[in-house]
């Protein structure tokens, strides 16, 4: 049986999601990670998360990053699909 969906934890993934989208840089090294090292992406995007004081946890990332309607997202989810 599955908990029940943190809402904070939900705010913290999107409010995560739209710092690392705003830093065009952060968003293109996190792609190059995923691309050899999906596993390390996810951890260094998790890590960030405590850093901003917006903890999510591996799982948050990935429900988070799949429920959004964005091709560049999904393409990175695909590409990076390894590792999460």
């Amino acid at each position: 049986m599955n908990a029940p969906v943190n809402q904070s934890a939900e705010d913290n993934a999107a409010a995560l999601y739209a710092r690392i989208s705003a830093d065009s840089e952060l968003t293109q090294a996190l792609f190059r990670q995923a691309l050899q090292d999906p596993s390390g992406a996810l951890d260094r995007i998790v890590a960030l998360g405590q850093e901003l004081n917006l903890p999510v946890n591996r799982e948050q990332v990935r429900a988070h990053v799949a429920s959004l309607d964005d091709p560049a997202s999904k393409q990175w989810l695909l590409k990076a699909r390894g590792g999460l």
